[in-house]
C-alpha cells in the first residue's frame, strides 16, 4: 500500500481504514447494499465539478507542468464515465485528430457502414475522435516497444503530427525520455466482425479506469464513484493509489458506495 506513515497520523488511520475496506468489515446496509464511506480516508467533493478541481485545480495554466499532471488523476469504475471527464478536463483544448476506420473484409462495407465503425468505442481500442494537444496526458492501449512502450505506460504528449505523436515519459525509469507514436492499423477482437480503425494507440488519461490504475502511485488522486464498482477489490484498489486522506477526494451520490468483496477469495 501506498501509506506515508512517516510522521503523519492521519496516514495510519487512514491504512487501518483501507484494510476494512479491502477485507469487506465495513458494516453494510442490508436495505441498499452499500456502505457509508469512512471519512478519515478522504475528502469529499460534492459534484463531478467540484472533484475536477480538486485534483486539477487551474489546469489551464498548469498542464505545462509535467511533475503536477504525473502526480495526478482521476478514477472511476467504467469507461463511459472516464470518458466523460477526460473531454471535461480537456474542453478548451484545441486540436481535432479523426481516424480512418475501414472493415477487414471489404464485402461486409455495405452490412457495417463507415458512420457505425465510426461510433464504437471499444476496450483496448482508441476512439475514433481523438482530441489531443501538448500537454495532454494519455495512456498507451498496446505493447508497442516493451520494457518501454507497454500497455498501460502514461505519456506527456510535447509535439504533435499528421501520423507521428511525440512524447515524454512520465514516470519510471524512463523518465523524461521522449518517445514516438505512430498513427497505425489497430484491429478489433472483440466484435464478430473483424475492422482496422487507422489511429494513434493512445487514449486521454486525465482520468482512466480503477481496472488500469493498477500499479500507478499517485500524490493526489479522485474518485468518481456515479457509478458503483462491479468487482471484487476495486474499492480499496482505487482509494490506495494515494498515501494520506488529504491526497483523496471522493465524489460519490449520498457518500454511500458498493464495495464489493468475495470474502472466499481472501481465505
Amino acid at each position: 500500500m501506498r501509506v506515508l506513515l512517516k510522521h503523519d497520523r492521519t496516514a495510519e488511520v487512514f491504512s487501518k481504514e483501507l484494510l476494512r475496506i479491502g477485507n469487506g468489515q465495513v458494516p453494510i446496509d442490508p436495505c441498499s447494499g452499500l456502505i457509508s464511506i469512512p471519512t478519515a480516508i478522504c475528502q469529499f467533493a460534492s459534484s463531478k465539478d467540484e472533484l475536477i478541481s480538486s485534483v486539477y485545480p487551474n489546469i489551464a495554466q498548469n498542464y505545462g507542468n509535467y511533475e503536477w499532471l504525473a502526480a495526478r488523476a482521476i478514477l472511476a469504475a467504467k469507461n463511459i464515465d472516464v470518458n466523460d471527464l477526460n473531454w471535461t478536463i480537456q474542453n478548451q483544448i484545441p486540436g481535432d485528430l479523426r481516424s480512418i476506420d475501414r472493415v477487414e473484409n471489404e464485402d461486409e462495407v455495405v452490412n457495417y457502414p463507415v458512420e457505425f465503425l465510426n461510433s464504437l468505442d471499444l476496450p483496448g481500442m482508441p476512439p475514433h475522435h481523438l482530441r489531443l494537444k501538448v500537454g495532454s496526458v494519455v495512456i498507451v492501449l498496446r505493447n508497442l516497444h516493451s520494457p518501454k512502450l507497454c500497455n498501460g505506460t502514461r505519456l506527456i504528449v510535447t509535439k504533435l503530427m499528421d501520423n507521428l505523436i511525440v512524447a515524454s515519459f512520465l514516470k519510471g525509469p524512463f523518465k523524461g525520455e521522449e518517445c514516438l507514436l505512430p498513427r497505425i492499423p489497430l484491429t478489433s477482437t472483440d466484435l464478430p466482425l473483424q475492422f482496422k480503425r487507422m489511429q494513434f494507440p493512445v487514449k486521454l488519461a486525465f482520468a482512466m479506469t480503477i481496472n488500469k490504475s493498477q500499479g500507478q502511485s499517485l500524490e493526489v488522486c479522485g474518485i468518481n464513484l456515479e457509478m458503483p464498482c462491479f468487482s471484487h477489490g476495486q474499492l480499496y484498489v482505487a482509494c490506495s493509489r494515494v498515501g494520506k486522506p488529504s491526497s483523496l477526494f471522493v465524489y460519490a451520490p449520498g457518500q454511500k458506495i458498493k464495495n464489493v468483496v468475495y470474502r472466499a477469495a481472501l481465505n
